[in-house]
């Protein structure tokens, strides 16, 4: 039953007195001081705060139970509070427990049992540098989310001050490398003092950005806040669901920054351009085009590990996946492999794991990735005999030429020099992923298995992650938003558009539609491939701008491909390249039209099996090897 008792206490000090009243001495018979907070006579409105206890249920061997607490300035308030615990209690809480967080959250990844060692490792990383620092003092009865908001405060101010340490770092990096410049330039010429001085900046700016570095950490990005909650959420809701340890689960109140995924950014001809010129990335996460891709295989053909490089492109695999993959789950005649093991770093240290349930898969394999593997497996054996006894046994797909297992981390440095060898535009291994989706997805598979290819749990979060748009994925409807909505603006075919076969490059034209003001309303719209080539047709029109030049272009062109079989891939509209004071005489509108018709079945036979030069005997030798016979 809950009958709270009420009471007022302060802290003031003063004699003491005894249960009957009377004075209480010291041993030299001086009065005995000490805290009369309950028998203060200054006790009323204004003095002291309001104090309440109430009995809960006894604890091991019948032992009395008694839960207090104090300091509220008015009884009101105490009452509420007293409520409060008392239904804590009944549901379980352990009111009365002094457990520190710091405490709890170390039982509680103890007893996880069922982690993974990534998960784990992640988890114990958030606890040791941020909720133990920020967190782990407050006894976790009283842990609210103010608490979680002064956590998340300090961390934001943290990140400042380690940003500020960057740049400090940042233009001690700048002097060091001026320093050494200026000593370089002394060779061979200054005086033996001039060099010594020179040497000595530079060994004095070196060491100044040593010291400078110490201490410098990155900055907690949002995502790694929202990852910092999260790991904070599942310890709550533990304590909740075992123990009634809180009231609430705190971290869900909790407002963060937001976090926006990177979108995958396509390596265009334009922003390859831009990197060319400035060395700048358009976003983190970049896509090569299949033109691209293809001269990065031509590049890598020689690298001993092309073959895993082929398959990153094309099977879109994790490279723990890859560096633990084993040959007894490859069948280069059923041409499948089976993705059923992974190799984990943390730390730098490797451990094997069982990928997630969605990530157990089987994949199917091309023609060319089972030569490769079959390939890749001859130049194993020829290895094994030329290193002899030192040679190592794995086992493993993907090796060393020794034989000694890959290690994820490395698999991507080796990458990301390939590439900086290659000079194409730079990509991450994980980016190939994004790769092998959009190449699939390109090739008209279904999103459901590009999901189960990628070992996805849904297809949400394949459509979501990896399918950045390639521009010939665009091609039926990249055209302009004044393409897409065109205005009926009547023109006059003066001459007949002719596309002549010098104009087209494959099955791909591309020319411009210039207009100009003739007089007053009237303009001409003359279509050409370059400035100075001849007209392939014009028309004219009277319109009151470049705009209606520009939308009669548009339809002139669009009538022309729909009379024609011919496709209108793109329209581009230039008329803000013209100066302000131009753009009421001119327009200029560029059009990428494409041949429609391909190549019929009517007059095949299809075969009942494959040709002899692609049978299954022929196909096991290693491509290489048959170039060479």
């Amino acid at each position: 039953m809950f009958e709270p008792s009420y009471y007022r206490r302060c802290q003031c000090r003063g004699p003491l007195k005894d249960k009957e009243g009377n004075p209480v001495f010291n041993a030299d018979g001086s009065p005995k001081i000490g805290d009369i907070g309950l028998t203060c006579p200054k006790l009323g409105k204004g003095h002291g705060t309001w104090y309440f206890y109430f009995e809960a249920e006894p604890g091991e061997n019948n032992k009395r139970a008694r839960v207090r607490r104090g300091g509220f300035t008015k009884l009101d308030d105490a009452k509420k509070k007293a409520k409060e615990l008392y239904d804590a209690a009944s549901a379980g809480t352990d009111v009365l427990s002094d457990e520190k967080c710091g405490d709890f959250f170390l039982r509680w990844i103890k007893a996880k049992k069922s982690l993974s060692r990534t998960t784990r490792h992640g988890y114990e990383e958030h606890i040791t540098n941020y909720l133990l620092p920020h967190l782990g003092h407050i006894k976790r009865r009283d842990l609210k989310v103010r608490h979680l908001d002064k956590m998340y405060d300090a961390i934001e101010k943290e990140n400042a001050e380690r940003i500020l340490h960057r740049l400090r770092v940042d233009q001690l990096q700048k002097d060091r490398d001026d320093a050494h410049q200026a000593w370089v330039k002394t060779a061979g010429y200054a005086k033996r003092e001039e060099r010594r001085a020179a040497r000595r900046a530079f060994l004095d700016a070196n060491a100044a950005l040593r010291e400078g570095k110490k201490g410098l950490r990155k900055t907690t990005s949002a995502a790694t806040m929202h990852r910092i909650n999260d790991t904070l959420s599942s310890a709550l809701s533990w304590g909740i669901k075992r123990e009634q340890a809180f009231s609430r689960n705190w971290a869900q109140l909790v407002e963060l920054p937001p976090v926006t995924r990177p979108k995958p950014l396509v390596w265009t001809p334009e922003r390859v351009e831009h990197w060319k010129r400035t060395g700048e990335k358009p976003g983190p996460v970049m896509v090569w085009t299949p033109e691209l891709t293809g001269q990065f295989l031509d590049f890598a053909k020689d690298d001993w590990l092309y073959e895993l490089w082929h398959s990153f492109i094309f099977l879109g695999p994790r490279r723990g996946e890859m560096a633990a993959l084993p040959w007894t789950e490859v069948s280069t005649d059923a041409l499948w492999l089976r993705i059923s093991q992974q190799i984990v770093e943390v730390a730098y240290k490797l451990y094997g794991e069982a990928p997630k349930a969605d990530s157990v898969r089987t994949l199917s394999l091309s023609l060319e990735s089972g030569d490769n593997l079959v390939s890749f497996r001859a130049k194993q054996e020829r290895k094994r005999r030329e290193w002899g006894d030192a040679h190592v046994e794995t086992g493993r797909v993907w090796t060393h030429e020794n034989g000694e297992a890959l290690h994820p981390d490395w698999i991507s440095r080796r990458f990301t020099r390939l590439v900086e060898l290659s000079g194409l535009p730079p990509v991450r291994l994980h980016d190939l992923r994004h790769l092998a989706a959009t190449l699939s997805l390109l090739a008209g598979t279904d999103i459901k298995v590009v999901q189960e290819k990628l070992g996805h749990s849904s297809r949400q979060i394949t459509s979501d992650t990896y399918t950045s748009v390639l521009p010939e994925m665009m091609r039926a409807e990249a055209e302009s938003v004044m393409a897409v909505v065109p205005r009926d603006v009547p023109f006059e075919v003066r001459t007949p558009l002719a596309i002549p076969e010098r104009a087209w490059r494959g099955d791909i034209a591309v020319f411009f539609a210039h207009g100009a003001r003739q007089s007053g309303d009237a303009w001409a719209v003359g279509a050409q491939n370059q400035p100075d080539s001849d007209l392939l047709g014009m028309i004219t029109l009277a319109g009151r701008g470049q705009d209606d030049a520009a939308n009669a272009a548009v339809k002139w062109i669009r009538d022309h491909c729909a009379s024609n079989d011919l496709e209108l891939v793109r329209v581009e509209n230039f008329n803000d390249r013209y100066p302000e004071e131009q753009r009421a005489d001119f327009s200029l509108t560029r059009f990428t039209i494409a041949r429609s018709e391909s190549p019929g079945v009517d007059s095949w036979a299809l075969p009942t099996g494959l040709p002899p030069a692609a049978s299954r005997t022929a196909r096991r030798a290693p491509t290489r090897r048959r170039k060479a016979a």
